[in-house]
């Protein structure tokens, strides 16, 4: 059964549109560990949505899991890990921190309760709701 995710990456370091020009991308640079460990979670066509953090707060596009957890390269000690994504599509009507917050639906989504944590799983109640909010049809 495919799960969904959501990862967070600031425009300014990696954006959506890096997303889509380079295809295929390594998700490297965790290092939190409630966050390495949903990467660990993470299986070969899971889906996550795209969120851009800092700059724009808002749902932009939707990327799957190509290859499962492996050693991040990025780190220079540790067990961190890494997972590659695919662009999948753009959200058509990105979906912003303050509509996710203000929708009664998305009341304990893990963004709102726990807003520092980069790779979180969402609940397929929430990933539904989120795609109709963005228009995104999958």
């Amino acid at each position: 059964m495919t799960q969904h995710w959501l990862v967070k990456s600031e425009p300014d370091a990696f954006s959506w549109d890096q997303q889509v020009a380079n295809g295929v991308e390594p998700w490297t640079g965790v290092r939190n560990h409630m966050a390495k460990n949903n990467l660990k979670a993470m299986r070969q066509g899971d889906l996550a949505f795209f969120y851009h953090s800092n700059v724009g707060k808002e749902i932009v596009g939707v990327v799957e899991v190509v290859k499962e957890a492996y050693p991040d390269p990025t780190a220079e000690s540790g067990d961190w890990v890494a997972v590659d994504m695919r662009a999948v599509k753009p959200v058509p009507k990105p979906v912003t921190l303050t509509s996710i917050k203000a929708d009664p639906e998305l009341v304990g989504i893990p963004l709102i309760r726990q807003s520092r944590l980069s790779v979180m799983a969402i609940s397929p109640e929430h990933w539904d709701r989120l795609c109709r909010m963005g228009e995104c049809k999958l």
